[in-house]
C-alpha cells in the first residue's frame, strides 16, 4: 500500500463522535478501494465487503426493506463466513452508484448507530442510461441527504508520488524552506526532482500503474495499463450515457489532446466536430466532468478575487485530471519524447495539464485570464490571500502577458507572479521563478 493523503481524512472522520456513514467519490482506478479496505481492516475487528459491480446480486440484500437487522439477516444467510458484531463491524458499500437501495441504507445504518460504514462510488451524480429496473430501483430509492458523509478522492498526487519513490518528509521540508527564502534547491536534489516531475508526467498518478512503474522501470507495461483504464472510461460512457449521448460524449473525450494544441486552448466545440455546437455538446462534456475525467479551467472577467465571483461560464479550457493518461492518449513514443524533453510545440500543452494536475489534485478550482488581443495568463490561484497568476515558460525571461499585468497594478490589482519552469528557484522583481517540482506546495491561500 501507498501512503495515501486521503488517509487523513478517514482517520478524521473516525474520530468523530458525530461521524455519518462515509462516502468516498473518485474517478475509477484511483485506489478509493484498495484505501477504504485498508484503513477498515486496521481499525475494525470485521470488515464486510460488498462490491456491487462484481457481484450485482448482492443487492437483493436490500430488498424488500431497508431495515438494518432484516439486510444483514439476508445478508448473512448468502454468506454464512461473515462475522457481524455492533461496534465492531464496518461494512464495506464498494461501487455504491450500481445499487441505489444500498446508497439509501445509509440512513438506517446512521439511525441504528450500531455499525460503520464506508462507501466507495466511480460515477456518483452522473446521468445517464438506466434500465427499466434500474430506473425503478433509482425511483424507489432515495440518497440520504443529512445522513452521509462525503469526502472526495484523486489518483495519487505528485506529492504521493514523491513518497512512493521514497522521498521523505525532511526533503520535502527542505524544498519548502526553498520557497520561503527564495534560495535555489542544491544541484544534486534540484536534478534529482527533475527526474521525478519528468517521470510522473508519463506515469501519472493511477495507483496500479505506478506499481508498474516502480516494479519494472518498462513503459510498455505502463502505457498498456494506462491505455486499458482509459477503455475503461469509454466503457463507462457506453455502459452508463444515455444512448443519444453516448457518441457525443466519447467524442468530447477524444477531442481533448486537439485542444490542447491550439495556441488559445478555450475547448472548441468545433474541434469536437465541424460545426459542433455547445447546444450539441455541453451536457456531454458535463458528464465526462461529473466522472471525475476532467478539470475545467475557467476564463475571469478581471484578475481578482473572488475568482468563482468573475468566471465566464462560457469560456473554460479542459484538462485531463490525470497527467499520465493524457500522455497515454498520444501516439507511441511521446513518452520518450517527454523525458528527454523532445516535444517541441506541445511541450507548453503538457506542461500546463501538468500543472493543472497538480493543483487540481490540491483541491483547488482552476481558472485563467485571456483578453482579446493576445493577453493571457496560464492560471490565476488565490496566493497568500492575493490573486497570483501562474506561468509555464520554457525559459527565464518574463513572458510579455506576465510583464504587462506586473506594469500596471492600477489596472489589473495584480501585486506579484509566479512563473514555473525547468530551472531553479530564482526571482527577477515582482516574478518568483521556480521549478515546476514546487507547484505541489502553494498550499497556502
Amino acid at each position: 500500500m501507498y501512503k495515501r493523503k486521503i488517509e487523513r481524512a478517514f482517520q478524521s472522520w473516525l474520530e468523530d463522535d458525530t461521524r455519518k456513514p462515509l462516502v468516498v467519490k473518485g474517478v475509477r482506478q484511483c485506489g478509493k478501494t484498495s484505501s477504504v479496505l485498508d484503513f477498515a481492516r486496521s481499525h475494525f475487528k470485521n470488515v464486510v465487503y460488498l462490491d456491487f459491480r462484481e457481484h450485482p446480486d448482492y443487492k437483493k440484500f436490500f430488498t424488500p426493506n431497508l431495515e438494518v437487522d432484516s439486510i444483514i439477516m439476508r445478508l448473512t444467510a448468502a454468506m454464512p463466513s461473515a462475522t457481524i458484531e455492533a461496534g465492531e463491524t464496518c461494512f464495506i458499500f464498494d461501487e455504491i452508484q450500481d445499487c441505489p437501495q444500498a446508497r439509501a441504507s445509509l440512513k438506517y445504518f446512521h439511525l441504528d448507530g450500531r455499525y460503520e460504514v464506508m462507501c466507495t462510488g466511480s460515477l456518483l451524480g452522473v446521468n445517464g442510461y438506466k434500465t427499466p429496473e434500474e430506473k425503478k430501483e433509482e425511483e424507489e430509492a432515495s440518497i440520504p441527504v443529512g445522513f452521509e458523509d462525503i469526502v472526495n478522492m484523486y489518483p495519487m498526487d505528485f506529492e504521493e508520488w514523491l513518497w512512493a519513490n521514497g522521498i521523505k518528509d525532511m526533503h520535502v521540508d527542505y524544498l519548502k524552506k526553498c520557497l520561503e527564502d527564495e534560495t535555489p534547491v542544491e544541484d544534486a536534489l534540484h536534478d534529482r526532482f527533475r527526474e521525478l516531475l519528468n517521470q510522473y508526467v508519463v506515469v501519472g498518478g493511477m495507483p496500479e500503474v505506478v506499481t508498474a512503474f516502480l516494479e519494472t522501470k518498462q513503459m510498455g507495461k505502463v502505457i498498456a495499463l494506462q491505455r486499458r483504464i482509459v477503455d475503461e472510461y469509454k466503457a463507462d460512457m457506453v455502459k452508463y450515457a444515455a444512448t443519444t449521448d453516448k457518441s457525443k460524449i466519447r467524442e468530447c473525450f477524444e477531442s481533448i489532446p486537439a485542444q490542447l494544441a491550439r495556441e488559445y486552448k478555450r475547448f472548441s466545440y468545433t474541434v469536437v466536430r465541424p460545426g459542433g455546437r455547445g447546444r450539441d455538446y455541453a451536457g456531454s462534456l458535463q458528464w465526462i466532468e461529473d466522472a471525475g475525467i476532467i478539470r475545467r479551467c475557467y476564463n475571469t472577467e478581471i484578475t481578482e478575487l473572488p475568482l468563482d465571483g468573475h468566471r465566464i461560464q462560457s469560456e473554460f479550457k479542459v484538462y485531463m485530471a490525470d497527467i499520465g493518461l493524457l500522455v497515454s492518449m498520444l501516439e507511441e513514443g511521446t513518452q520518450s519524447s517527454i523525458l528527454q524533453g523532445d516535444l517541441l510545440s506541445y511541450h507548453g500543452a503538457v506542461k500546463e495539464n501538468l500543472l493543472a494536475d497538480i493543483l487540481g489534485k490540491m483541491g483547488r478550482r482552476l481558472y485563467y485570464f485571456h483578453k482579446d488581443g493576445g493577453l493571457e495568463l496560464d492560471f490565476l490561484i488565490r496566493y497568500k490571500g492575493k490573486c497570483t497568476p501562474l506561468e509555464c515558460k520554457a525559459t527565464t525571461g518574463n513572458a510579455k502577458s506576465l510583464r504587462t499585468v506586473l506594469k500596471h497594478p492600477e489596472k489589473y490589482h495584480v501585486e506579484s507572479a509566479l512563473k514555473f519552469g525547468d530551472y531553479n528557484v530564482g526571482r527577477s522583481d515582482r516574478t518568483l521563478t521556480l521549478p515546476l517540482y514546487m507547484a505541489f506546495l502553494l498550499t497556502e491561500v
